[in-house]
């Protein structure tokens, strides 16, 4: 049995689904169980309810499990803490291993979540399990959270320049890495860099949305202060918004992506494209 923190996620939930066409048992461990019946559809064998919390409940939600992928809620500004805990249920769980969800590029302390990010994989080496770690970088599904302004409006809106060079990898190629480093042997100690090996600027990005549409579209950069407004009225906490806004500046001045050899070996083919995605999620993108 493999148990997933934080099972209700988009991560949580692709993970399910890509262990279910493993035929992997899988243990949705989730705050709430609100979402439960669409787990099980998907493929888990298991729901439970657990706070990062609760130490003695995450334990419970641990029995009988070999594995647990950790995945933190996002952005939070207690990650370390929460996975000291996921660590101490998973050794009274008598729990061997741990796969943790990091991030491209946890080295970097000017983006303060991936900072928080490397602290865990820094404890993983200490708890005497066996760990492997995988650093994914930013998904190409949240291009979808821009479609509404774009399908609208005609303007791909994003708070940094232009030239920001940034790569995507597509989570449905992170979820089959994740799958087969859950389910077969030989991947403890490791450190996967999960990337697709492009990097493309903003107005690059914006062309090959309106290639895909078919459609004229429009680059426009936010102010970061307009953004932050907005985050805010919106309810993104304040530690959210100021972690946000330092990766923003980090992306604008230095870009963010990285190699595709290690990923392209997990999954034994080259990872997904920009352009594959979309040309596979065109029917998601403007309905």
């Amino acid at each position: 049995m493999i148990a997933i923190t934080g099972a209700g996620g988009k991560t949580g939930r692709a993970l399910v689904q890509a262990l279910a066409r493993r035929s992997a048992q899988a243990r949705a461990v989730v705050r709430s169980m609100a979402g439960s019946a669409l787990l099980r559809s998907l493929g888990a064998a298991d729901v439970v309810q657990a706070e990062f919390d609760d130490v003695a409940r995450l334990a419970s939600s641990f029995a009988g499990v070999e594995v647990v992928y950790h995945i933190c809620p996002n952005m939070h500004p207690a990650e370390p803490e929460i996975a000291a805990r996921v660590v101490e249920a998973a050794q009274l769980a008598g729990v061997s291993r741990i796969v943790y969800h990091s991030v491209l590029h946890p080295q970097v302390e000017a983006m303060p979540h991936h900072w928080q990010k490397m602290r865990v994989e820094e404890l993983l080496f200490t708890t005497g399990l066996d760990y492997t770690i995988l650093q994914p970088t930013a998904y190409m599904q949240n291009l979808l959270a821009y479609m509404p302004a774009i399908c609208a409006e005609g303007v791909y809106r994003v708070p940094y320049a232009g030239h920001t060079r940034i790569g995507m990898v597509d989570l449905e190629d992170v979820v089959a890495a994740a799958a087969r480093v859950l389910t077969e042997a030989g991947h403890e100690g490791a450190i996967y860099e999960l990337a697709n090996g492009e990097a493309f600027t903003q107005a690059e990005v914006t062309q090959r949305l309106a290639d895909a549409l078919d459609r004229p579209l429009r680059f426009d950069s936010v102010p970061r202060a307009d953004w932050a407004v907005n985050a805010r009225a919106n309810g993104l906490p304040t530690y959210a918004v100021t972690t946000l806004l330092r990766m923003f500046e980090y992306y604008e001045m230095y870009g963010f992506w990285g190699n595709a050899t290690v990923l392209a070996g997990l999954l034994g083919r080259p990872p997904a494209t920009l352009n594959s995605w979309l040309l596979r999620s065109r029917g998601e993108l403007c309905r």
